[in-house]
This record gives C-alpha cells, sequence and structure tokens, in this order.
C-alpha cells in the first residue's frame, strides 16, 4: 500500500469538474495543470467545478502516471494532470515509485 505524507495542503476553486478524478496535477487557475507548466500541486479529493479543491502543495503525494515512470525521475505534468518524465518541461517533483505503464498510482515527492 502506498501513503501520502503530505505537509501542506491548500484549497482553490475548482475551474474544472474533478468529480471523478483526484491524484493528477492542479495548475494555478483551479483547472488540470497544462502540458509541461508549472502545478500548484496535486489534488488530493474529488471535487465538482466551481468547489473548493484541496491541492496537496508540499511532501508526498499520490499521483497517476502518464506512462512508465522509474524511481528517482524527475517529473511534470501531461494534458490530463498525470505524472510524465520532465525533458524540457517544468519539474514538479520526483517519483518515489516506478509505473510499468500509464494510469498506474506512485508516490511523488512535490517540488
Amino acid at each position: 500500500m502506498k501513503t501520502e505524507q503530505i505537509t501542506l495542503v491548500t484549497s482553490i476553486i475548482a475551474a474544472h469538474d474533478f468529480s471523478a478524478s483526484k491524484n493528477v496535477f492542479v495548475g494555478f487557475g483551479g483547472d488540470l495543470c497544462a502540458d509541461g507548466a508549472k502545478a500548484l500541486g496535486v489534488l488530493i479529493d474529488t471535487t465538482i467545478s466551481g468547489e473548493q479543491a484541496p491541492v496537496a502543495v508540499s511532501g508526498i503525494a499520490l499521483i497517476t502516471s502518464g506512462e512508465a515512470i522509474t524511481v528517482g525521475e524527475a517529473l511534470s505534468s501531461d494534458a490530463n494532470g498525470k505524472a510524465v518524465a520532465v525533458g524540457a518541461d517544468v519539474l514538479n517533483g520526483y517519483a518515489l515509485d516506478a509505473a510499468s505503464a500509464a494510469d498506474e498510482l506512485i508516490r511523488i515527492l512535490l517540488a
């Protein structure tokens, strides 16, 4: 079982309907984080549009992978708010677990 160790949670008004999703990167505007952009943090609970969304901004959070990931890999966001390798994108954290494919839940050390 993977556990979170969140040290700071903030809230932002959800500009997206997150009622069917959590564990994705959230942007500073309350929407899914844009592809390769800096994230405010990781959404830690489902939320409907217009409501306050809880976002982990510091510590270790659970994130959904967008591709295969190795332990220690620097991570950014894809267009769906999922964790992918940084490449030339903005750093959002480091993988603490490996993912063999997309849509796996892994731990991320937020940066």
